[in-house]
C-alpha cells in the first residue's frame, strides 16, 4: 500500500467471504473485527461452530455454568491463531462509577465504537455465577493479517466489509448469520459470483 493511499479503519466491522475464498477456515465465514491498524488486524469468526458446547468448555477450566441462557450455546472456531485459547466477545462491561473506557475484566480490549473482547479468567468466572455479560459468544482461537495483508485481501475481491451490527452476533442464529451479514449490504448470497473481480 502507497504511503499517500487512504487508511481503512475496519474496526468494528464484519469481515464477509466472498464465494471465491475457498480456505478452509474462512469459507462463507463472517469475522467480527476487533482491532485494524497499520500494523495489521485481528478478528474473531462469529459463524464457524466449534467442537464443543460452552458446557463442555466449563467443565474442562472447572468452572460450573450457572447461566441457563448459555447452557446449551457453542463454542465457536474463532480462528486458526492460537486456538487452545479462549477469546469472549461481549457487550462493554464497566465498573459503577468508572470511566466509561475502564473495563471491569483483567485483560479486555474495547472495541472502538462496539464490543469488549475478554481473554481473562474473570469474565468466565462472572459467566459462572450467573452475572457478567447479558449477551456473550465464546471462541477458542483468532483470526489476524500482517501489516496490508487484510488490505491486500480485499483488493483481491476476498471480502465484502460492512459495520458490525451485534444483532446478527448475539441474537441471529449461527447457520443464519452469513445471509443476515450480507443482508445488511442489500445482498443475498445467490447474488455474489465465485469469478467477480477476476478476469
Amino acid at each position: 500500500m502507497s504511503p499517500d493511499s487512504p487508511s481503512i479503519n475496519l474496526t468494528h466491522h464484519f469481515l464477509i467471504a466472498m464465494p471465491g475464498l475457498e480456505d478452509e477456515t474462512f469459507s462463507k465465514s463472517v469475522v467480527y473485527m476487533c482491532e485494524h491498524n497499520q500494523r495489521g488486524a485481528m478478528g474473531l469468526i462469529i459463524n464457524k461452530p466449534g467442537e464443543f458446547s460452552l458446557r463442555h468448555l466449563f467443565d474442562k477450566v472447572e468452572l460450573p455454568l450457572r447461566r441457563d441462557d448459555l447452557l446449551h450455546a457453542q463454542v465457536l472456531h474463532g480462528g486458526p491463531v492460537q486456538t487452545e485459547r479462549g477469546f469472549v466477545l461481549h457487550e462493554p462491561m464497566v465498573l459503577d462509577n468508572q470511566d466509561k473506557d475502564t473495563a471491569i475484566y483483567a485483560s479486555t480490549l474495547s472495541v472502538p465504537g462496539g464490543l469488549s473482547m475478554t481473554t481473562s479468567r474473570d469474565v468466565l468466572e462472572a459467566l459462572s455465577n450467573g452475572s457478567g455479560p447479558r449477551r456473550v459468544l465464546v471462541t477458542l482461537g483468532y483470526a489476524s493479517w500482517g501489516e496490508g495483508q487484510l488490505e491486500s485481501e480485499i483488493g483481491e475481491n476476498s471480502w465484502l466489509t460492512v459495520q458490525a451490527d451485534p444483532e446478527v452476533i448475539f441474537e441471529t442464529p449461527l447457520d443464519k448469520r452469513y445471509d443476515r451479514a450480507l443482508s445488511l449490504l442489500g445482498l443475498q448470497h445467490w447474488m455474489l459470483s465465485p469469478d467477480a473481480g477476476h478476469a
